[in-house]
């Protein structure tokens, strides 16, 4: 059965003292059928609501419109005050696609419910993150900068909205876009002294020199320091590393953590990423609830199949191709796995580890590449059915196929580049892994290459049908080189399982 398009709305709403104004926000958003709230936190300190809710992409854009309009009805931001920045009533509005759904439609949706909240509430609207019109729009903070009262000078010269007026009522403006799973997470401190906060979180966050997808800010809450925290990506920036991290930066300054706080739902892997980090246990796929899931219900990879052998266009042997790429990155964590805890092999263990962490990471990013094939697949089809009964459709349509093609040559190519990277890691389990887990190195060079030879084609495909010609060729001389290196990979395999198993000239893979 395909599965349920889920999208999560994390609304932050400007208000966390008066409960019976969160109750009101979050009936308006429960009226609408077809959303589920997850979760709700309130803090009087912040004078901030986070809500969690999920469903499907038509009731969520209803929802999160309800509740803008709700809080805009009883919030005013020009009296507010609290420890968190904010511009308006409903502050910040991000959209997290969650199972069966893009980037791209989540963007759709901001831009559909902006648009909506610009003309009907007459309240100013940016976009942001992964829906921002401009560079600079990116990044949360760069439009927050100085708060509401900042932005009331500046909406009509420099920071003029991308949907409403130019002009800040008592609602603000709210700003909605498009993410990735975010952790919200924060660490209070045994003093009450702030400064040390503000140093500590200067000394974690990127934009300070510190980790990478992590942004921090130093506050009094409850009468203690706090340091609050988004981690924007866990897998590259993992919660132990940065919570040791803060420890010891506490620790320079006589102080240390007395709690630490999550705001709103985090991952599961996020914990097991933690458990695995201080408990120095490998848990893999150990955990009992995660193995009675797999047994007692639909796998996705059944459901993926299904859609697979279903009469539909998408998905299509190039989301195929992703899936053969995602499985040869399992082989290759197996392999990494089987061969931590050997004696034999303790002079590599510590670059297993690396190696199956890096495996993991490389199988979630094919198996996003299933989805994302099949979009931008989609992408052309659409393209192609556009009207051209004027030159002026004409033109647009001719636009808009060639930038589809683009697209469905671009998605390939990035998967491609991912493989290879599969494939250096699988080469070196084959050099000096566990001599037992050889063979599955070589049965995920195989799954590998097969992965590179059909996106390969649908590639050329698209290529020779764009209208640019000299993009084609860079495209193309951009294949060839990954090809080069999978063919440079693969031989390696080779000729460790030549010599590591001692067999013959003939017996080859």
């Amino acid at each position: 059965m395909k599965p349920q398009k889920l999208i999560e709305c994390i609304p932050n709403f400007s208000e966390g003292r008066r409960p019976e104004v969160v109750d009101a926000i979050v009936s308006a958003i429960q009226s609408v059928s077809g959303v589920q709230i997850l979760d709700r936190t309130s803090d009087p300190d912040h004078n901030r609501s986070v809500i969690t809710f999920a469903g499907m992409p038509e009731a969520v854009l209803e929802a999160a419109y309800a509740g803008i309009s709700k809080a805009a009805e009883l919030i005013d931001v020009s009296s507010h005050d609290g420890q968190h920045p904010f511009i308006g009533a409903a502050d910040v509005v991000p959209f997290v696609p969650l199972a069966d759904v893009s980037i791209e439609e989540c963007v759709l949706l901001a831009q559909q419910l902006g648009k909506r909240v610009g003309e009907e509430l007459g309240i100013p609207v940016y976009l942001y993150e992964a829906a921002a019109t401009r560079p600079e729009r990116k990044a949360l903070e760069n439009i927050r900068q100085g708060g509401y009262k900042a932005l009331q000078q500046s909406i009509t010269t420099d920071r003029v909205p991308d949907f409403g007026p130019m002009t800040l009522g008592k609602a603000g403006a709210v700003v909605i876009g498009v993410r990735r799973l975010l952790i919200a997470f924060n660490a209070y401190l045994t003093t009450n002294d702030v400064e040390i906060a503000r140093k500590i979180a200067s000394a974690v966050r990127h934009s300070s020199g510190g980790f990478h997808y992590l942004k921090a800010l130093g506050l009094l809450v409850d009468g203690r320091a706090q340091v609050s925290m988004n981690f924007t990506d866990f897998t590259q920036t993992p919660l132990a590393r940065v919570i040791e991290a803060v420890r010891r930066e506490a620790a320079r300054y006589g102080t240390a953590i007395h709690h630490t706080e999550l705001i709103g739902l985090i991952p599961n892997k996020a914990l097991v990423d933690a458990a695995e980090w201080y408990l120095q246990l490998d848990v893999g796929n150990r955990i009992l609830e995660s193995r009675l899931d797999a047994a007692f219900s639909n796998s996705p990879e059944s459901s993926f199949l299904e859609q697979l052998a279903a009469g539909t266009a998408a998905p299509g042997g190039g989301a195929a191709a992703a899936y053969a790429g995602a499985m040869a990155a399992a082989l290759a964590g197996m392999a990494a796995r089987l061969t931590i805890g050997k004696p034999k092999y303790a002079a590599v263990e510590s670059r297993m580890w690396e190696i199956a962490a890096l495996a993991d990471e490389l199988r979630t990013k094919l198996n996003e590449a299933i989805a994302a094939d099949a979009n931008s697949y989609t992408s052309v089809m659409l393209a192609y059915r556009l009207p051209k009964s004027t030159e002026v459709e004409k033109t647009q349509r001719t636009a808009a196929i060639e930038k589809a093609l683009q697209g469905a040559i671009e998605v390939p190519l990035k998967m491609i580049r991912t493989v290879v990277e599969v494939l250096d890691l699988l080469a070196e389990v084959a050099e000096t892994g566990n001599l037992n887990t050889i063979a599955d190195a070589a049965s995920g060079t195989a799954l590998a290459q097969a992965a590179i030879t059909a996106t390969a084609l649908n590639i050329r495909v698209n290529a020779a049908a764009l209208s640019d010609q000299t993009l084609a060729v860079k495209y193309l001389n951009e294949l060839m080189a990954y090809q080069e290196s999978a063919s440079a990979a693969a031989s390696r395999v080779e000729k460790s399982v030549q010599s590591r198993l001692k067999l013959g000239g003939s017996q080859r893979l």
